[in-house]
């Protein structure tokens, strides 16, 4: 874990960071040129963030935790799209954010491997969150097909913009297609953003249209 990440959780054991303080100077922003001030959420840390993702009892019978696996630091390489070879191969598989307030939980169904699905929480400033995104998002579909190379390992990728349900301040949906060793499965990424907070759920089409709704008020900030 980077120091960085030590420090944000050890300021936020109890859910907040001073920064979360409404009385705090750090909490507002000028409104008008009037002098009028009006709160600005403070961005969520990464304890107060997996208080809000969802939990196997969210998802209904048959669903656990999945236990995560310890990141790897193996080379992936974009074969055949330059605009997501300059983002890295973190964007290419659409695995993971920049943002340092996160939080993520994916879960297994007893039924079988294709019913998994996984949730990604992140705060940061209502500017930052949909450029983060939509950088990606936009790199992803600009390439219908692309090849993702780790070690030995080719994966072969394809991208498809979807239609995004009208939830949220802004929103996104890409459905991606991964083929490896004559395997081949579809999963749709939706992320909504309401507020300083960042929702992504990943999964089968069908599980991730069924618990978005439910994701996004356990997820989304007071008001």
């Amino acid at each position: 874990m980077s120091a960085l990440a030590v420090l944000t959780l050890a300021g936020c054991s109890n859910g907040s960071t001073p920064a979360d303080d409404p009385t705090s100077s750090s909490s507002f922003a000028s409104a008008s040129q009037e002098g009028k001030n009006a709160p600005v959420p403070a961005s969520l840390c990464s304890a107060a963030l997996s208080k809000r993702l969802l939990n196997a009892s969210d998802l209904g019978e048959g669903y656990a935790l999945k236990s995560q696996r310890p990141a790897r630091h193996d080379d992936v390489t974009v074969i055949g799209c330059p605009a997501l070879e300059k983002l890295g191969g973190d964007a290419a598989t659409g695995s993971s954010l920049d943002f340092p307030r996160k939080a993520k939980a994916s879960f297994t169904y007893v039924g079988g491997s294709d019913s998994e699905v996984s949730e990604e929480l992140y705060s940061d400033s209502a500017a930052k969150l949909p450029k983060g995104i939509g950088e990606i998002f936009d790199a992803m579909v600009s390439c219908p097909t692309y090849q993702v190379a780790s070690g030995s390992t080719v994966i072969g990728m394809g991208t498809q913009k979807t239609a995004a349900p009208d939830l949220g301040d802004e929103q996104w949906s890409q459905l991606l297609t991964y083929s490896a060793g004559g395997q081949r499965s579809v999963v749709k990424q939706t992320a909504i953003r309401t507020g300083n907070v960042l929702v992504i759920l990943s999964g089968s089409p069908g599980l991730v249209d069924t618990h978005l709704d439910k994701a996004l008020a356990k997820a989304q900030p007071a008001r």
